[in-house]
């Protein structure tokens, strides 16, 4: 018997260091497909679709049930006012950015170019 507790007493001590390293943060370990890497799961996910296809009970999208799609689409990310603030702060900061470097080359080029169109400019004068 002693011997039979020993065993219990390792299985118990290898499942909960299991259950430790599965415990963490992150949550239960994966199994099956969510354990794959990504690479694998869109091989599987492909032969699903083109199964599908080749049953005829695969869907696609026409036109104007891909637009409804996006649209609704476009109307829950737009009713997330934080998220719609970022996009327009990055958009304002972009502008700002490419206005100054603009400036920054009008301004360059004026002082560069001024002098060589003078230059030229007096050169035909001469001829």
């Amino acid at each position: 018997m002693a011997s039979n507790q020993g065993n219990e007493q390792g299985k118990g001590a290898g499942s909960s260091q299991k259950a430790g390293e599965s415990g963490s943060a992150k949550g239960p370990a994966k199994r099956g497909f969510a354990a794959m890497n990504e690479e694998q799961q869109r091989e599987i996910a492909s032969k699903g679709g083109q199964a599908a296809h080749q049953k005829g009970t695969a869907h696609e999208f026409d036109s104007e049930e891909a637009r409804r799609a996006g649209q609704k689409g476009g109307e829950a990310v737009s009713r997330n006012r934080e998220h719609m603030a970022e996009i327009g702060r990055k958009g304002g900061e972009s502008r700002q950015s490419a206005q100054r470097a603009n400036e920054n080359r009008s301004s360059t080029a004026g002082r560069s170019g001024g002098s060589g169109r003078q230059g030229g400019k007096d050169e035909d004068d001469k001829g």
